[in-house]
């Protein structure tokens, strides 16, 4: 037991006597200080005593479409942390492919009586899919909040980062570095953040390279899947119309557009740089380190839960979307453009 007092006081930096006092339930700890003891316990795997056990404030649901790509595990954790800080009890539906659809997800959920929703690139990005789910989600008296994905259909507050401003931070950071043949490698048109990053893409490759918008619909974008194989395919086609650079829509689709110049014998980033998006966990550690637009995860999963909260709370935020500024983080994936006559070596 002492061993244990040790290690909890010294991991929540307060002394043994005020991680015992918090133990016992004892007055005089400052709020502040007592959740860095119940952080510390949960920190080092020890369970909590049952009288410091808070009732839980009620389920709340997040639905997101799958777990492969590690941006949404990133994102369900922020989000996860925030609603237990605040009493709630996250409970996680994920779709996977054959399994449970996200209207069943969401029967399941409202039956177990949730007290509200978090929707992470569902439906609502997708332009032609039903948006009158929503409206009777809405008149079931259930409040939701959707991330990723706007429709102007839907009452309800969106969370979004701003897709456009973070293809302009990739095209810029790459014709800073000579690229003039810069490709984009994205999933399916009707995603509503597809849509953007594109409109982001057209206008940056027009302002800083002065290209035809013809052009780069037609030579420069590339739809695929949003998956490493979906990037190596889309990549596979934009190194084939003679880019030196590849932008991409998620960083799976990086790594795919990576292994696509590899299966070339290219260099990256010596002969093809590569930027991803999301800046998902593991991402700096990959080979060579992607260079990636990070989306705002911790900002945006936060702002998620208040706006949720103000909703269950009965104040209602805005039906308007809360748009977050993603952020360009430079690593090794991305090097000068080679002159065409330069010599390889």
């Amino acid at each position: 037991m002492t061993a244990r007092l040790a290690d909890i006081a010294a991991q929540a930096g307060v002394s043994e006597a005020t991680v015992s006092r918090v133990l016992n339930g004892k007055p005089g700890v400052a709020a502040t200080t007592r959740q860095s003891v119940l952080a510390a316990l949960d920190v080092l795997g020890y369970e909590r005593p049952v009288k410091l056990r808070s009732r839980s404030a009620g389920l709340v649901g997040l639905i997101t479409p799958e777990l492969e790509n590690p941006i949404f595990p990133a994102l369900a954790q922020v989000i996860g942390q925030a609603l237990t800080r605040q009493g709630y009890t996250p409970v996680l539906a994920t779709q996977t492919p054959g399994g449970s659809t996200e209207d069943e997800l969401t029967e399941m959920l409202v039956d177990r009586g949730v007290a509200g929703i978090i929707f992470v690139s569902g439906l609502h990005a997708d332009t032609s899919a039903d948006m009158d789910r929503y409206e009777q989600l809405r008149a079931q008296g259930v409040p939701f909040v959707l991330v990723d994905g706007f429709s102007e259909k839907v009452r309800a507050p969106f969370i979004s980062p701003d897709d456009r401003a973070a293809m302009r931070l990739a095209v810029t950071h790459l014709a800073s570095l000579g690229h003039t043949d810069i490709g984009l490698a994205l999933g399916p048109q009707r995603f509503v953040p597809v849509r953007r990053k594109i409109e982001g893409f057209v206008r940056a490759m027009r302002e800083q390279l002065g290209l035809g918008e013809d052009e780069i619909h037609t030579r420069l974008v590339q739809h695929s899947l949003f998956t490493l194989e979906g990037g190596q395919a889309a990549a596979s086609a934009l190194l084939d119309r003679g880019c030196t650079a590849v932008v991409c829509a998620s960083d799976m689709m990086a790594l795919g557009a990576v292994r696509a110049a590899r299966q070339r014998g290219l260099e990256v980033p010596d002969d093809v740089s590569v930027v991803g998006f999301d800046d998902s966990p593991l991402i700096p550690f990959t080979d060579p380190p992607l260079t990636t637009v990070r989306k705002p995860v911790p900002a945006m999963g936060q702002a998620a839960v208040n706006t949720l909260l103000e909703e269950i709370g009965g104040t209602p935020a805005p039906r308007s979307e809360f748009v977050f500024m993603p952020e360009l983080v430079v690593r090794g994936s991305t090097a000068s453009a080679r002159k065409a006559s330069a010599p390889k070596g």
